[in-house]
């Protein structure tokens, strides 16, 4: 069996964190001459489960099933290996997990027929600082050498990238090469509405720092004209990293 990947070009996710599939379509029928990319994660997937999945495929959008999965490796290797047959075209793991269990991931993707998503691994979250990293996990390297590990650790189990904040772009793709897809949270369309997140920059500095993908959740589904919020970060993002 051959196995072959996803192909994503540069885009914007749009975080769809709403509690249900009503609230959900409702939101997404305001996009009417673009299916934008869209990002399904726990909030909606344990309240709607597969179906939601499966309704938004059949309308046209490219899916990011961000369920952040960490357990013992045979378990993701299983758990991975059922999420590809939706179709999806990206799905993510915790790099927390070790190389073992990403790989035993990759491995799971390798079993299933047709074009696999693209796999990718949480590095630390956006709502991460350094302090709480010493304070509570005990980690005493600094939050861009952690980072820069971890992304290392997922290039060596054969992962296609990994997701950061865009502040680590850079070093992550000086670290493991151009080709190594960031998919960065943590975007704001300004520098001083950080919400819960801690690392974060714009739309426009995402492109500069060299994003593959960025997601945006809030700016974009609790604005008053959620399209045309959506249209200026994409074509920010768009033009900087086409340059």
């Amino acid at each position: 069996m051959n196995f072959s990947k996803k192909s994503i070009q540069k885009d914007v996710i749009i975080a769809l964190d709403f509690e249900n599939s009503a609230i959900t379509l409702d939101f997404l029928s305001q996009f009417v001459e673009h299916k934008p990319f869209v990002k399904i994660g726990m909030e909606l997937f344990y309240a709607e489960g597969v179906e939601i999945v499966r309704l938004l495929k059949q309308q046209g959008h490219k899916i990011f099933l961000d369920l952040k999965l960490h357990d013992i490796p045979n378990t993701v290797k299983k758990a991975i290996a059922s999420l590809s047959k939706f179709d999806v075209d990206m799905v993510n793991v915790h790099s927390s997990g070790g190389i073992d269990m990403m790989r035993a991931a990759r491995e799971g993707l390798r079993q299933t027929d047709g074009g696999s998503p693209l796999l990718i691994a949480v590095t630390q979250l956006t709502s991460t600082s350094e302090d709480m990293m010493r304070s509570e996990l005990l980690i005493n390297a600094s939050i861009n050498q952690t980072i820069v590990h971890y992304a290392l650790n997922a290039k060596t189990a054969e992962l296609d990238g990994v997701v950061c904040s865009p502040l680590e772009t850079a070093m992550i793709k000086e670290a493991c090469g151009k080709d190594f897809l960031t998919v960065t949270p943590g975007i704001r369309l300004f520098e001083n509405e950080k919400d819960d997140q801690v690392r974060i920059t714009t739309s426009l500095q995402a492109g500069k720092n060299g994003s593959d993908l960025i997601v945006i959740g809030r700016p974009i589904t609790q604005a008053k004209n959620p399209v045309e919020v959506y249209e200026k970060c994409r074509v920010d993002f768009l033009e900087t990293v086409n340059k």
